[in-house]
């Protein structure tokens, strides 16, 4: 092979081998190449079990809590032959995979560098304290996240959103203290009432727990208002059927904010 390019692909010394960079750049493309491969056998098994095509679309925690369903809902029932893999995954994780290639669409918040996606703008989400109303915030009308950190946390299990809270926390100096992470989001509001800790939620979501024992405090930092953005390598370059699920959730996206 390395005759063949005519480069030195691995760099042989008594210590042992490592690649070079033309090796970087070959092992780089080449698990590229794997993915597509991966890629065109998945979409020709979706065809042999009778599906028609399969869209691979990863999102945050912001826009899957209220952005997404209902839009997924019109687009399936719309396309009965079309299937979706849908996955929660931070924003820094779905730039990268959208990146190499390893999914189709995503949803990042406006933290992210998207600088190597095409992005189009689809709303806003909001970032909020729930608490007990016997809580000393529980009557307040804005707090900082400053003044929360240090607080006991009720959590969600494997969310995106935990991740970039533990990054903020971090900024402060601080670390977020979990009492216990929950799978279910209305598990979450039950331990919030019931003054077991505190939970930063998106608005949306905080909303739907909604009960007279709890308060929902908004994040007064600007950051916790953060644009959602659907990304892809190239709108232009998506299969037909991506393209028809980035066509529906783009048509009627606005600058609204999801609550």
């Amino acid at each position: 092979m390395e005759d063949a390019l005519g480069a030195a692909l691995l760099e042989r010394n008594r210590r042992g081998v490592r690649a070079t960079p033309a090796g970087e750049a070959l092992a780089r493309h080449a698990r590229a190449i794997l993915g597509q491969v991966e890629q065109m056998r998945g979409e020709l098994h979706t065809y042999a079990t009778g599906l028609k095509g399969r869209i691979r679309l990863l999102s945050n925690t912001g826009a899957l809590a209220a952005f997404l369903p209902p839009r997924l809902a019109d687009f399936l029932a719309a396309h009965p032959d079309l299937s979706i893999d849908l996955e929660e995954r931070t924003s820094f994780d779905i730039v990268q995979s959208l990146a190499e290639g390893r999914a189709d669409l995503g949803i990042v918040a406006d933290t992210t560098d998207r600088a190597r996606l095409e992005t189009h703008l689809v709303a806003q989400d909001r970032l909020v304290v729930m608490a007990s109303r016997a809580h000393r915030i529980g009557h307040e009308t804005r707090i900082a996240f400053a003044d929360v950190v240090g607080e006991a946390f009720v959590g969600l299990a494997n969310a995106a959103l935990e991740l970039h809270l533990a990054e903020h926390a971090s900024r402060l100096g601080q670390q977020m203290a979990y009492r216990i992470r929950m799978r279910a989001l209305d598990n979450v509001g039950m331990l919030v009432e019931a003054g077991v800790g505190i939970a930063i939620l998106l608005e949306a979501s905080a909303k739907r727990l909604a009960r007279p024992g709890l308060a929902i405090v908004p994040l007064s930092e600007p950051r916790a208002t953060r644009r959602l953005y659907l990304c892809a390598r190239s709108f232009a370059a998506l299969t037909p059927h991506a393209g028809l699920l980035a066509h529906r959730l783009m048509e009627d996206a606005t600058t609204e904010t999801i609550v």
